[in-house]
């Protein structure tokens, strides 16, 4: 039995935005430990983005728990970091300024900020881009920013809400790789929203697949192949994708006959 703490723990989850009417999030449970990837896949509509925006504080839950480190989450913190689909970079200031923002919020000391900023500019491969601003750079850069920017406050926990959809198929398969090589060097925990099952099957040691609203866990399937760079080309990666797709098709009831 593991016992090490959940990093986060979510328990009974419920959301809705009117009353009366069907609820998006219907009795959400999970945990997440330190070091795990979950990829959370499911039709268009069906909630997954209003997970992330509850998980996050952005949107209160109509109940249920949810506790990070064994406390109860009840406001925004520095305990996650939030990667949106428009990279959501601030035009005006340089790749270095954006990446250091919120280190400038929390108030972390100037010359410390410049250090944790330079560092991860370098591991990331934007050390030379440091000065330009973002209309000067690619959206496979403007990702990596983004990455770097929600990596620097040092979050318990990554949550992502589809933040290659806008790319190439090229860029984004490379920043799948980028967002893998950091798991490896930081024990990263994360949470990836997709509509990609490929990219589930990549990116989550565990893929919480979710039904049409309102939303409950249709299937949390394992994927022991996860963390293997070469996973993409195996016969153990296709039948795992056969799998979550299956998974997603059970689901059609709306279907007309």
């Amino acid at each position: 039995m593991n016992n090490q703490q959940a990093v986060i723990r979510v328990e009974n989850l419920c959301k809705g935005f009117d009353k009366g009417k069907c609820p998006v999030l219907d009795n959400i449970s999970f945990s997440i430990l330190p070091g795990e990837t979950m990829a959370v896949i499911g039709r268009s509509g069906c909630g997954k983005t209003t997970l992330l925006y509850v998980l996050s504080s952005l949107l209160e839950p109509s109940s249920g728990i949810i506790k990070f480190h064994g406390r109860d989450k009840d406001r925004p913190g520095s305990d996650s970091a939030f990667i949106l689909q428009d990279f959501g970079l601030f035009p005006w200031k340089t790749v270095e300024k954006n990446v250091s923002l919120g280190l400038e919020v929390n108030g972390t000391p100037a010359k410390l900020r410049k250090s944790i900023t330079a560092s991860l500019l370098k591991e990331l491969g934007l050390d030379i881009l440091a000065f330009r601003y973002p209309v000067e750079i690619s959206g496979g850069q403007k990702q990596r920013v983004a990455i770097a920017r929600a990596l620097a406050t040092e979050p318990d926990i990554l949550l992502m809400d589809e933040p290659f959809s806008s790319l190439d198929a090229i860029t984004r398969e490379k920043l799948q790789n980028t967002i893998l090589d950091t798991w490896q060097r930081r024990n990263l925990t994360y949470i990836l929203v997709t509509h990609s099952v490929e990219e589930a099957v990549f990116l989550g040691k565990r893929i919480m697949v979710l039904s049409d609203r309102p939303a409950h866990i249709r299937k949390m399937i394992a994927n022991p192949g996860f963390g293997d760079y070469d996973y993409r080309t195996s016969n153990a990666y296709f039948d795992k994708v056969r799998e979550v797709r299956k998974s997603i098709q059970i689901d059609i009831s709306d279907v007309d006959a």
